[in-house]
């Protein structure tokens, strides 16, 4: 892949891309953002870098009103009229102040695709726009439509500050049983909404006040959380199966801390129930996974892990705990799935392993699907057994990103081994439920930006993803975020996402009497046996 090389304030700094996104959507992604206030048109004229190497194409129209001759001649240009297909050295003339908002990165879109934008807007708000969210448990996706056209405007990417009162929904939940901090966790998560629609806004020169509509989803434990009520009925067996009203009861006061529109709509898409969001929903809507052949399983790999299960007939649906290995990582070597991460490993000549970086020339760590690669190839070089235990007896494997150094730990081996057993014993309890073995399975479809790196053959070999063709599994990116897009716009994806609801069915894993069998037979670092 082309790369391109950055300075800014001095420094140099690296990323590879894929020909296609302008430069200041490629420098978005990363960590080095440049001005701008005009989503990319180039009437603002802020987005300034300097040409230092590398063919850039010749000066737009855009570029053109914006620089005069003498400035063209020193090699300025905007950052937003370029798009890269060979090497590339720039200056950044003009950066943006740091920000924990970013463009997502490569195949984290959420723009929906088939669906018509057919929803009235919001009365009385002149050219309205609307914010879809994916609210998750380690990170939150926001992304701005015009309600009339149906058209993406900008995205947003950045971690959910509830991460800090704990890496799971449930240590969430027992902290919220005091109302306090329950006040506290909601304002969390409200505040990063509206610092999205804060950053989004500003930067692209849009008026927070045309925001007339704002549809989150996001699994049952961040709605309820986030509405701050019912949150406490999670943690009551009898309400893992149930429905849980997780609607926000004072919108109009959302609405003001956020600055748009005084009338708009705050929607909290319902959750299935239990521990099974509206993320799932929207992701099956987006992907529209009933549509296809049956029988079908549809996995959203997550701190929260929901799956699904498409007999052609009736939706069977749970969720399971994955942990942080498959999002923001475990130990010392983990990272989050954002610039920097090592999102994938291979073997190279030599019996040396070879890494790939996300969106920057710095490692930062393992993100999940890094994890995955590296611990299958550790498993085929001999170096981990079918336990996940070191066969050198270390505890460890130490190894070199460039000029940074990490440790694969068995903490590391063991965080993973725990979420791909939830999940294997989720997909048991699924299919024994349904009665569809693994060997009937006709596609699978996996979800999430964990999912979107994912190397197929190595998440086989270790047994995270049943035994099925390649050509019949699908990486299908963040469809949450898809999904709340199509439900901000579409009647159509409403009407499906009610379908959907009315089919599903519920499993609760804790009346599955197989799953602890099922649990530790998954633990082991080989493929899954299919029936």
């Amino acid at each position: 892949m082309p790369e391109l090389a950055i300075l800014v304030h001095g420094q140099r700094h690296g990323l590879s891309f894929q020909p296609g996104p302008s430069l200041r959507e490629l420098l978005d992604r990363s960590a080095y953002r440049v001005r701008s206030a005009c989503l990319g048109h180039g009437a603002c004229g802020l987005c300034r870098v300097r040409l230092l190497a590398g063919d850039a194409g010749p000066p737009q129209a855009a570029e053109k009103l914006q620089l005069s001759e003498a400035q063209l001649a020193d090699g300025l240009r905007l950052a937003c009229q370029i798009r890269p297909r060979t090497d590339l050295t720039v200056e950044i003339i003009n950066p943006a102040a740091p920000s924990g908002w970013r463009t997502p990165p490569t195949g984290l879109s959420g723009t929906p695709a088939g669906f018509a934008a057919d929803r009235p807007p919001p009365p009385g708000i002149g050219h309205p726009c609307g914010a879809a969210v994916d609210l998750g448990t380690t990170h939150i996706s926001l992304a701005v439509y015009d309600l009339a056209s149906g058209r993406c405007l900008a995205e947003r990417w950045g971690k959910n500050p509830q991460g800090r009162f704990g890496a799971d929904v449930v240590t969430r939940l027992l902290a919220a049983e005091r109302p306090e901090m329950a006040q506290t966790l909601a304002f969390a998560a409200r505040n990063a909404i509206g610092e999205a629609i804060d950053d989004v806004t500003r930067r692209e020169g849009l008026d927070p006040r045309r925001l007339g509509r704002v549809t989150v989803v996001g699994n049952s434990a961040m709605l309820a959380l986030l509405a701050a009520r019912n949150h406490g009925l999670l943690l009551q067996p009898a309400y893992w199966t149930a429905p849980v009203d997780c609607a926000a009861s004072d919108g109009p006061r959302w609405a003001a801390a956020w600055n748009i529109a005084a009338s708009a709509e705050i929607e909290l898409v319902p959750p299935l129930g239990g521990f099974v969001g509206s993320d799932l929903i929207a992701g099956l809507v987006a992907s529209a996974f009933t549509a296809g052949p049956a029988p079908a399983l549809f996995i959203d790999f997550g701190t929260n892990s929901e799956i699904a299960l498409w007999t052609g007939e009736t939706l069977w649906v749970t969720a399971t705990a994955g942990g942080p290995a498959f999002e923001s990582g475990v130990g010392s070597c983990g990272a989050p799935a954002e610039a920097g991460a090592v999102f994938r490993v291979s073997e190279a000549t030599g019996g040396r392993l070879a890494y790939r970086i996300l969106d920057d020339d710095h490692a930062r760590g393992l993100c999940g699907s890094g994890l995955v690669d590296l611990v299958a190839c550790l498993r085929r070089s001999g170096q981990i057994g079918p336990t996940g235990k070191f066969a050198d007896g270390t505890g460890a494997f130490a190894f070199a990103v460039g000029e940074q150094e990490f440790a694969l730990t068995l903490r590391d081996v063991d965080a993973l081994q725990r979420a791909k057993a939830a999940i294997g014993a989720g997909i048991a309890a699924l299919g024994a439920t349904a009665g569809v073995p693994l060997g009937a399975l006709r596609r699978i479809l996996v979800a999430g930006l964990f999912g979107r790196y994912l190397d197929i053959g190595n998440a086989q070999a270790i047994g995270l993803l049943p035994p099925l063709a390649a050509d019949r599994i699908e990486l299908a990116g963040n469809t949450a975020a898809a999904g709340a897009a199509a439900l901000l716009i579409s009647r159509q994806a409403q009407a499906m996402a009610e379908r959907l609801r009315r089919s599903a069915k519920l499993v609760n894993l804790a009346h599955y009497p197989d799953f602890d069998d099922a649990f530790i037979d998954h633990l082991y670092l080989r493929p899954m046996q299919a029936d």
